[in-house]
């Protein structure tokens, strides 16, 4: 039964000691092969006048967004058209790669690409996988299929994707695309 102890300087919401406590169980059961109700994990609180580095008092850095949802809403505001918003959640130094394309840095280009493709589309979310990359980049992957309206009104479905998104600074810097559409509408 592992236990884990952690210490934190006193400011952090319970949201996000809960974020911590499952991100610690995932990390330890990513080593040892132990259910998540055999980890335990201990947070304890410090008071930030009890907690000195070189000397000096610290404050608690502000915790990060989960990059989950920042992903989650980019993803909604697409899919409801709000690309304002949708722009507001990236990196000024933002990429995506679709297949077949050359790589995309604004959702402009993106909208006028797929127009060629398809008059519509949208995603059903089979899930979500979120980690920390070796870097500073949080990595969100989610899969799913993709339905919509091909450019002569004809119906597709069940068509899978994954998405894998980088995270910095609670910014989207990065989208990969992998998906069967290319294959789909050659046999259309």
């Amino acid at each position: 039964m592992p236990i884990v102890e952690l210490h934190v300087i006193k400011g952090y919401s319970a949201q996000e000691k809960q974020r911590l406590g499952v991100a610690l169980t995932n990390a330890v059961r990513f080593v040892v092969p132990a259910a998540p109700e055999l980890v335990t994990v201990v947070i304890h609180d410090i008071s930030d006048q009890n907690y000195y580095r070189g000397g000096k008092v610290r404050q608690p850095a502000r915790a990060k967004d989960d990059p989950e949802h920042i992903v989650r809403a980019f993803l909604s505001d697409m899919g409801e058209g709000a690309v304002e918003s949708a722009r507001k959640r990236l990196s000024p130094d933002f990429v995506m790669q679709f297949p077949g394309t050359a790589p995309m840095r604004d959702l402009g280009d993106l909208g006028n690409w797929a127009a060629t493709r398809y008059r519509r589309i949208a995603k059903t979310y089979d899930g979500f996988d979120a980690m920390q990359g070796d870097g500073d980049a949080a990595i969100v992957y989610c899969r799913g299929t993709l339905s919509g309206e091909w450019t002569d009104g004809s119906p597709f479905e069940g068509i899978r994707f994954i998405d894998r998104f980088e995270i910095q600074n609670d910014l989207i810097t990065r989208q990969d695309v992998w998906n069967d559409i290319a294959e789909t509408r050659a046999q259309a």
